[in-house]
């Protein structure tokens, strides 16, 4: 085993609306990853205040929520976040929250370490009325982290290859792509591992760490919250697309001992996707006729 070898997780674990519940939960998890060597550690999103609770029917649906019962906003220099960093102490731990910011509503990301907070990112993509909560992010890059150089997504961005691709080349080897990914509504499986949203959520795991080699980090909320189903599925997919561990459709912690440098580097040896991008031919405009 490399010297340089670590352990990486994702987990899976259901956070709902109280804080401070959710924050001992962290500590619990936090300990038993430090227990098993991980070093870099990605929670879900909204493990600090819980998700919203239920999506809309399509492009203009709506949430039911009322004011009083959407997440609890937060400070990055708040009490939350120096909580979380305070667990963290060594370890390096990306988890989701609801950030305001000058009036505004963020669904956020924050990588913190017991140094503090070293980046936070704001969901760009959002589905399904996710926008009558949130305002959308504006940037994709890549941040400098005690674990190494990181890039950040949550949930719908991964289906979008555009943003992790932005991620890649701003230098990122591993990307955190933190979600509340629900079961389908509408052709719900008995069998979480076979329901069609958890199968869309798997491939654009693998397909997202193939296409850029990176370490890939995909965290998510589990059991119910309000309508909602959660399919877990936490795992960590290695530069080659391949799964080197997973939750499956539970509650629990997806941890991988890799040299993440080390690993990049074999899986860009021959054919290094990043590189052999031509950029020069790949259009910048949406075609007439699409949606803008």
């Amino acid at each position: 085993m490399s010297k340089h070898t670590a352990g990486v997780a994702a987990v899976a674990e259901s956070f709902g609306r109280d804080v401070e519940a959710n924050l001992a939960r962290i500590a619990e998890i936090v300990d038993d990853a430090r227990a098993r060597g991980v070093r870099l550690l990605a929670l879900p999103e909204a493990a600090l205040g819980g998700y919203l609770s239920v999506l809309g029917a399509g492009r203009d649906g709506a949430h039911d929520e009322r004011p009083d019962s959407v997440p609890p906003v937060m400070d990055v220099d708040g009490p939350e976040l120096r909580r979380v960093a305070e667990i963290a102490r060594e370890m390096t731990v990306v988890v989701g929250f609801c950030e305001g910011d000058l009036g505004e509503r963020y669904n956020s990301a924050a990588v913190v370490s017991g140094d503090g907070v070293h980046g936070v990112y704001r969901k760009i993509h959002q589905p399904l009325g996710e926008s009558l909560y949130y305002a959308p992010g504006e940037t994709l890059r890549a941040f400098d982290t005690p674990a190494g150089r990181l890039g950040m997504l949550i949930c719908y961005d991964k289906a979008f290859p555009e943003a992790a691709r932005a991620l890649a080349l701003d230098g990122a080897e591993t990307i955190a792509c933190i979600s509340a990914w629900p079961a389908s509504r509408t052709a719900t499986a008995g069998d979480l591992a076979e329901d069609r949203w958890t199968k869309r959520f798997d491939i654009f795991d693998a397909a997202r760490a193939l296409e850029n080699q990176v370490v890939w980090l995909a965290s998510n909320q589990s059991g119910t919250f309000g309508s909602l189903r959660f399919v877990a599925s936490a795992k960590v997919v290695g530069p080659g697309g391949d799964v080197l561990a997973s939750t499956g459709p539970r509650s629990g912690v997806a941890v991988a001992q890799l040299d993440v440098s080390a690993a990049l580097e074999t899986a860009r040896r021959s054919m290094f996707h990043l590189g052999d991008r031509r950029p020069d031919l790949y259009p910048t405009h949406v075609s007439e006729g699409s949606y803008a």
